[in-house]
């Protein structure tokens, strides 16, 4: 028994239905054609079902089909032809269920965007155009992946997917060209020759633009004056011209014969690269010699650890060789004279990269939706198996990349994160103290305005409940908004400027306890308010009461509250009795129940006396004066009196006066021992819990929550005035203050802080031996810290440990092996070739190189490559010695070093034969004598660059790891806390910096470890502190500024010492005061500080003047005269008298004035009373009043005068107004021990009476007061600029070189505010890295093409790779010095390699040749109205073509341009550019938006503006011309003669133009008027075409004058002649027409 393979099996089943779907299908008959010219035509429904008995087998399909006319409606079927008639039934094979599985379409790619659209079009085009993709469907089997021939395998299953789709393109872009350059040269100075101009292509056709045309214009030169050739010249020149290199081909394959040359063939037939008009990519040539090391690889790899050998294969290639003449043709081989040229050479086979599988796809890196939409990326990588060798593409890509998660639909979402802020921290002044404010630095208390700060963190944003402070801090980089504020302002309440008013009078002796009275010992008491109090503490505000012991204290006394008239007994005159009134009152002057009132009652009828007639008056006692301040002692004692007056003498028998004494009483004052107690107060202490009254979960107002009530406590003393603390007893107990109150406890605040961070991520990388393992750290943030006893916050802030030790790094290297036989060209080859048959001349050798790792143990390349650098070259060349070739021995060893810097020398000689050939003693090319520098090891350092920046320290306690791990996220809120303490080092000693460069004998940079030194210059350095403006101390306070009504004092600060070196600066200057502060307080002096003060008057006196010898009987009476003395004081001080010249004269009292002292029968009456009060309205109906009393009633026959007065109200007379009036605010004043913050101004208020004078305050306090006294104000704080601390330094900006440095920055935290020291300049700081030598491979320039063993054709143009030194910077580059070829990167040379060689050619004489490329042109994108599409745009550059003599033009190559993707490229616009008109014509040109100017394509051709103006009309009258302005003028010689619309009509000849005599001025006249002659005859139209008024005028007055001559002539002629006919007129017409303003 056998079993088919299952392969056969299917193939055999496969074959079969394919036959029977051919079959089946190719029944199938085509849809009907349609004809539009027929009226009827047949329509086929598509096929039903296949009908058969089973599947696979065969059977019938059928269909419908009918007839329809021309509008596609249904008619008979008779109408139709019938031989058109499609076939309603055809045989099929019935498809089974699994037939599906063996065919599936096979779809490609769709295939570029190919414009369909039409010319017309195009020219329409706007936005884009319409395009037509393409792409392969193609049936194939399944189990083998082969085609089927007939598609209908397929679409038996499944119709077929489209082959074409519609595509847009964008609109079609022309080719662009640039100007032309300037002719060239002559091709040749004699006979005919070419001349040429080339221009380049700017911008490539694309989507079907019009293509370039050509690049080249050529034109004849040297025709006619051509110098002949000389006639021993040549007629023709000959050039050996060489071909391109072949491809290298294996040794053993027959070359095809020898090379002939074809002496028919032009050079049209030599293979000259033509390119075509589609983008072409250039490409480089390695240079073979150098470049193996890298295009070569091992001989083997390893499988599963099987050796494998891969040998590198040497073969050969060859080129053509032609002699050429200069006319193009190609000629016999012997007419070009050269040595034998070498066309052959041996080569590498290439061979293409080894490659393992791809691996895995790598996850992708989008694992969350994001709103953005980008994708993720995923990637897979494979390894080197074997690399490229000989003349192929570099080995693909070695890892592949594709996005991946697109959408992002499924995916979770990403994680948000956001700022957290810690709380803020304590209102810190210190910070805002200044250098100067010594007594607030020494001050155990602070107050007013200063700053809080707070540290931010990043945290992830959770969606659950969990607790902010629970959250872990991440990297700050992943928080992207905007940083919260991490600095305020704070204020501490100062205590309350206590404003107290004048000490009251003391008040009566009462008892300690009036309701419970002991003793005849008591207190009287005096107090002081406080005034205009600002919100803040009061506590420590003085004592507002204060006590003095006395005798005989009385709480509650009887005051008489009315009194009756006395009424005397006999009714007339005499003794009487007079009723009073009493009443109980307190010491405050309320009414309080008789029975208080412990002493006698006041009697109700008091004795009292009315004069008679003739009885002495007096006046009532006057009030006691006041007592004198003085306290009681042994030595003095106050007295107080009290006075009356006698205001009418008695008569006679009336009763007397008494005696003067009698007239004054005196009493002594009642003194105090000046013993003075108060009560003292101390602060209230804390608030400690009481547990009867907890309450928990209390909130003040503060919003600071509290746990409860509490007790506080404070106390209370007793102080004696001067002295100090006293007994308790001596003060009264009824005002003691309370010790004891309740308050709201503070709830205990525990530590708040955050969980660690993740731990920082240790380096993935392998490590080398002996080094150092890496650290890895993490950090919590302190969130709150505890108050009232809370729990504290912990110790460990910051932890750190080892990382895990990393994988030792593999160590792999290459192993090379022994160099094999030089391989040479075979010798068929070379005779094939016309060459020598000796086996001598250039190959190639070749060794082994493989990878081995530890123990020499073999290892894949690919490891090797990324372990160990480049493979090492496996192919050199190599050269066997011809025996017609020059000998030479071996090199001799290079003689010893003389001294460092020196040169060393080694020799060689010519043998055998070669020693006579002139040839070999060419030192050129074969030298004897070799030399190279000595060693040597001397170096010396030198300084490069200025010092760094001066240099301070790191913080205390702050190591550089805790500075590089985060230490930035508490660096914000240490700032204010290192300023307030002055840890932050801004100034002093410290350390800069200088690089040094170690250089060798020759000046070469080399290591810095060679000169034995770090690389850096140390030196000690200074910066000088920051010093704050200075001002004086506050001067006193001058006087006001006003000596009546408002004014105001100042006191100032003056400039002492300016800021420096970035200080707190000085505020400005006050212009109005001259000073640098000031402050402001208002006051107010007195208009009439000093007043004369009167006595009371004296008795009135009558002095007559009697006889002497007259004996006076009755006592004198009628008018007298008074006296009183005066005094000057100054208000307030009236007990002390001052200069009277203080006083004003003016206002001065009168000291005497006349009395009337009545007769003992007058009547006698008191004096007048107080005028009553008028109405605070003063209104003009109201009046005032006084009276006066009877005291001693007339005789008969005589009678009282009025005893009533009346007065009208006058305003400002008798009658006043008064108002407040407040003074400006002072300056805004703070508290002794605050910078800044809340600050209190006061103002003054006087009583103004409505005429302007002021007066005591009692008279405005009935109203209501004028605004508050005291207010609030704000002093804006001087922030200085708060900085967080230095990062750390920065790893150096260059590995190597003078431009080489460190860097570390801080940031502003907190900009300075009003008077605060400013922020520094110097935000970074840079130091300077040692200087390292850097190592480049330098490309040298290009050379000219070299073209081995020729004159012209292929050849190479090769540059130089050296590795040298330089100091880092691009221009440093022109100076750097060659160094050995170990000290530069060998994956760097190998990229370099790959630019060494480039393939050029030199055109052979007569040639038709392309030019050099051209420089790229500039980025240019596909725009729209200006707006770019695409992030790419296109360069383009292009080779012209060169022809050299006409002969050749016809076998010239086509031009070529490519082009290249760009990055950064602009829009550029395209406008037609136009010059100024010069006779009817101009230059147009197309200019593009960068200035550049283009000849082809760009500006559209149906917006060209036109070269040549024209006339209209049309300029056909005789001798006219179109002029500059569009008008139509006539010739030199002729005058335009206009009609009325102002078009020309007829050009008429000029009088005098042909007649020497018609010129009547002379030839300067002519020459000076003949622009305005011109201006005048070619003006006679004005701007709107109508002619001049002035030219009807001019020929009206030629018109008569014609007349006028034309009478006279014919009366003083009696015959007239013809000539004086002609003549005369014209000479009028000449006058008429000149227009000089001469004639």
């Amino acid at each position: 028994m056998w079993i088919m393979p299952l392969k056969c099996i299917l193939g055999v089943i496969s074959s079969r239905w394919t036959l029977f779907f051919s079959l089946s299908l190719s029944m199938v008959g085509a849809e009907t054609v349609t004809r539009p010219q027929k009226p009827y035509l047949w329509k086929a429904g598509p096929w039903d079902v296949c009908v058969a008995i089973s599947c696979g087998s065969t059977g019938t399909e059928t269909r419908k089909v009918w007839c329809v006319d021309a509008e596609g409606l249904n008619t008979h079927a008779s109408r139709c032809p019938v031989a058109e008639r499609p076939a309603p039934q055809r045989m099929c094979v019935r498809v089974c269920e699994w037939h599906s599985a063996l065919y599936e379409w096979n779809i490609s790619h769709w295939g570029p965007c190919i414009p369909i659209s039409s010319p017309a079009s195009i020219t329409e085009c706007v936005t884009a155009q319409y395009g037509l993709q393409r792409r392969q469907v193609t049936c194939m089997r399944r189990f083998n992946g082969t085609a089927v021939v007939s598609p209908q395998s397929c679409e038996a299953f499944l119709p077929p997917p489209g082959n074409e789709q519609a595509c847009l393109l964008p609109c079609p872009q022309d080719c662009v060209l640039s100007t032309f350059s300037h002719w060239s040269a002559c091709s040749r100075s004699c006979g005919p020759a070419l001349q040429h101009r080339t221009r380049q292509v700017l911008v490539a056709p694309q989507y079907g633009g019009a293509d370039c045309p050509s690049l080249t214009q050529t034109q004849s030169c040297n025709q006619g004056n051509a110098p002949p050739c000389p006639a021993d010249q040549q007629e023709h020149g000959y050039s050996l011209w060489v071909g391109p290199w072949s491809a290298c081909r294996v040794r053993g394959v027959s070359a095809g014969g020898r090379t002939t040359v074809d002496f028919n063939m032009d050079s049209s037939s030599r293979s000259l690269t033509t390119q075509s008009n589609s983008t072409v990519e250039s490409y480089l040539v390695r240079r073979h010699a150098e470049t193996d090391r890298h295009l070569s690889l091992h001989h083997h790899q390893y499988h599963d650890g099987t050796k494998t050998f891969f040998e590198i294969h040497i073969g050969y290639q060859t080129r053509q060789v032609r002699c050429t003449r200069n006319d193009g043709k190609n000629v016999m081989l012997s007419l070009c004279y050269h040595d034998s040229p070498v066309n052959f050479r041996s080569c590498v086979m290439p061979r293409e990269c080894e490659l393992s599988e791809w691996s895995a796809w790598s996850p992708c890196s989008k694992t969350c939706g994001a709103a953005d939409q980008s994708p993720g990326y995923r990637k897979r990588k494979r390894s080197l198996r074997g690399m490229t060798l000989g003349w192929v593409q570099d080995c693909p890509s070695l890892e592949q990349r594709e996005p991946c998660n697109v959408a992002g639909e499924h995916l979770p979402l990403c994680p948000r994160y956001h700022w957290l802020v810690t709380n803020w921290s304590e209102c810190q002044i210190i910070p805002l103290i200044g250098q100067h404010d010594y007594h607030l630095r020494n001050s155990s208390f602070l107050c007013g305005g200063g700053i809080q700060t707070r540290d931010a963190y990043c945290v992830q944003t959770e969606n659950n409940s969990t607790p902010s402070h629970k959250l872990r801090p991440v990297t700050r980089d992943l928080c992207s908004g905007t940083l919260p504020s991490l600095v305020q302002s704070c204020s501490i309440t100062c205590p309350s400027y206590c404003k107290l008013s004048s000490w009251s009078e003391w008040g009566c002796c009462i008892h300690d306890n009036c309701m419970e009275s002991q003793g005849n010992k008591g207190f009287r008491q005096r107090s002081r308010t406080v005034v205009g109090q600002i919100e803040g503490l009061t506590e420590n505000c003085p004592h507002l009461l204060e006590s003095e012991p006395c005798e005989d204290p009385v709480c509650f006394l009887w005051k008489v509250t009315s009194q009756g008239p006395c009424i005397p007994q006999d009714g007339v005159c005499g003794s009487g009795l007079q009723e009073q009134i009493a009443t109980c009152l307190n010491i405050t002057g309320e009414e309080v129940p008789t029975e208080w009132c412990t002493r006698d009652h006041p009697a109700q009828a008091l004795p009292c006396v009315v004069p008679c007639p003739g009885d002495c008056v007096l006046s009532d006692w006057s009030p006691w004066t006041d007592c004198p301040d003085l306290c009681s002692s042994k030595h003095s004692e106050g007295r107080q009196s009290r006075t009356r007056l006698v205001l009418a003498l008695p008569g006679m028998g009336g009763k007397m006066c008494p005696p003067t004494p009698d007239m004054v009483q005196s009493r002594p004052c009642k003194t105090s021992a000046c013993v003075v107690f108060y009560w003292h107060v101390s602060p209230w202490g804390p608030c400690t819990p009481d547990p009867l009254l907890s309450i928990t979960n209390i909130t003040n107002g503060d919003s600071h929550s509290t746990c409860g009530f509490g007790t506080q406590l404070r106390r209370v003393t007793c102080v004696k005035v001067n002295n100090g603390p006293v007994s308790p007893k001596r003060c009264p107990d009824a005002f003691r203050p309370e010790s004891v109150q309740s308050c709201l406890v503070p709830c205990q605040t525990d530590c708040i802080f955050t969980p660690f961070t993740e731990w920082s991520l240790c380096s993935s990388k392998c490590r080398t031996v002996n080094v150092t393992a890496s650290s890895q750290s993490r950090h919590r943030i302190i969130i709150q810290t505890a108050a009232n006893g809370g729990r504290d916050c912990p110790d460990t802030l910051y932890e750190e440990r080892e990382c895990d030790a990393a994988p030792i790094c593999p160590t792999y290297r290459w192993q090379t092996h022994r160099w094999q036989k030089c391989i040479l060209v075979p010798g068929s080859v070379r005779q094939a070739v016309g060459g020598s048959t000796e086996s001598c001349g250039h190959g190639l050798e070749t060794r082994e190189v493989t990878c081995v790792g530890t123990d020499d143990v073999p290892a894949n390349i690919g490891n090797c490559l990324e372990w160990a650098g480049p493979m090492p070259a496996r192919v050199r060349p190599c050269h066997v010695t011809c025996r017609d070739v020059c000998t030479l021995s071996s090199w001799s060893r290079f003689s010893a070093c003389q001294a460092c810097g020196s040169w060393r020398i080694r020799t060689r000689s010519l043998t055998g034969r070669s020693k006579k050939r002139l040839k070999c003693q060419q030192g050129a090319l074969y030298p004897l004598l070799e030399r190279e520098p000595c060693p040597c090891s001397e170096f010396q350092s030198q300084a490069q660059g200025p010092w760094s920046p001066c240099v301070f320290p790191e913080l205390r306690g702050q190591s550089s790891q805790q500075a590089g791990l985060g230490a930035y996220l508490q660096s914000l809120e240490e700032t204010s806390r290192w300023r307030a303490r002055g840890g932050v080092r801004e100034c002093g000693q410290g350390l800069h910096y200088r690089a040094l460069a170690c250089l060798d004998y020759q000046g070469r940079l080399v290591n810095p470890v060679l000169c034995n030194n770090t690389g850096l210059e140390e030196e000690d350095c200074y910066v000088p502190c920051p010093l704050d403006c200075r001002l004086s101390d506050w001067s006193a306070w001058s006087t006001c500024s006003s000596s009546c009504g408002w004014g105001v004092r100042l006191r100032s600060q003056w400039l002492k010492e300016k800021a420096f070196n970035g200080g707190r600066p000085c505020p400005k200057l006050d212009l109005k005061n001259q000073a640098q502060v000031s402050e402001v307080s208002p006051c107010y002096s007195e208009c009439d500080q000093y007043f004369w003060l009167p006595e009371p008057w004296s008795e009135c006196t009558i002095s007559p003047v009697q006889p002497l010898d007259v004996v006076e009987q009755e006592p004198a009476c009628g008018e007298g005269v008074q006296a009183r003395s005066k005094r000057c004081v100054k208000r307030g001080r009236e007990q002390e008298a001052v200069n009277k010249s203080l006083c004003g004269q003016m206002e001065s009292p009168v000291t005497t004035q006349s009395c009337l002292l009545p007769c003992p029968a007058h009547c006698v009456t008191s004096q007048w009373g107080q005028w009553s009060a008028c109405p605070m309205s003063c209104d003009d109906n109201a009046y005032r009043w006084r009276v006066r009393n009877v005291l001693r009633r007339p005789q008969q026959g005589h009678m009282c005068s009025e005893l009533n007065q009346t007065a009208p109200c006058v305003l400002n007379s008798t009658c006043f107004t008064y108002s407040y009036s407040n003074s400006e605010w002072s300056s805004c004043r703070l508290n002794d021990n605050a910078v800044c913050g809340r600050g209190y101004r006061t103002r003054l208020q006087i009583c103004i009476r409505s005429d302007g004078k002021a007066v005591d305050l009692a008279f405005c306090r009935e109203r209501s007061l004028g605004g508050e006294l005291q207010a609030a104000c704000e002093v804006s704080c001087p922030v200085n600029c708060l900085l967080s601390v230095w990062s750390p330094w920065s790893e150096c900006s260059h590995t190597c070189g003078n431009q080489s440095q460190m860097l570390r920055s801080r940031v502003v935290v907190q900009e300075p505010g009003e008077g605060g020291q400013p922020c520094p300049l110097q935000l970074s700081q840079t130091k300077p890295c040692p200087i390292m030598p850097c190592y480049y491979w330098l490309l040298g320039d290009w050379s000219p093409c070299q073209i081995e063993g020729a004159d012209c054709g292929d050849g190479m143009k090769q540059r130089n790779l050296t590795c040298v030194v330089h100091w880092g910077a691009l221009q440093a580059l022109s100076n750097s010095a060659a160094v050995e070829e170990d000290k530069c990167e060998k994956e760097e040379r190998r990229e370099r390699e790959m630019e060494l060689q480039i393939p050029c050619s030199v055109p052979c004489p007569g040639d038709c040749h392309l030019t050099e490329w051209s420089p790229w042109s500039s980025c240019q994108l596909m725009c729209l109205d200006g707006r770019g599409f695409g992030a790419q745009g296109h360069q383009a550059r292009s080779r012209a073509v060169v022809p050299q003599v006409p002969e050749s033009q016809s076998a010239c190559p086509s031009p070529v341009y490519e082009t290249r993707p760009c990055k950064g490229g602009v829009c550029h616009s395209y406008n037609w550019k136009t010059s100024g008109w010069r006779n009817n014509e101009r230059n147009v040109w197309c200019q593009r938006s960068d200035g550049v100017n283009v000849t082809a394509g760009g500006c559209s051709p149906h917006n060209r503006p036109s070269t040549v103006r024209q006339c209209h009309p049309a300029c056909t009258k005789p001798f006219s011309f179109c002029t500059q302005s569009g008008v139509c003028g006539c010739d030199k010689g002729f005058t335009e003669v206009m009609t009325s619309h102002g078009f020309l009509d007829y050009c008429t000849r000029s009088p005098g133009s042909d007649h020497k005599r018609a010129d009547v001025k002379t030839s300067s006249g002519q020459l000076r008027n003949q622009r305005m002659l011109r201006d005048w005859v070619l003006q006679p139209v004005g701007p709107d075409g109508r002619v001049r008024p002035w030219m009807y005028g001019l020929m009206a007055a030629a018109f008569i004058l014609i007349l006028l001559i034309t009478a006279m002539s014919f009366l003083l002629c009696k015959k007239t002649k013809d000539s004086a006919s002609i003549e005369v007129p014209q000479k009028s017409l000449s006058l008429a027409y000149d227009g000089d303003v001469d004639m």
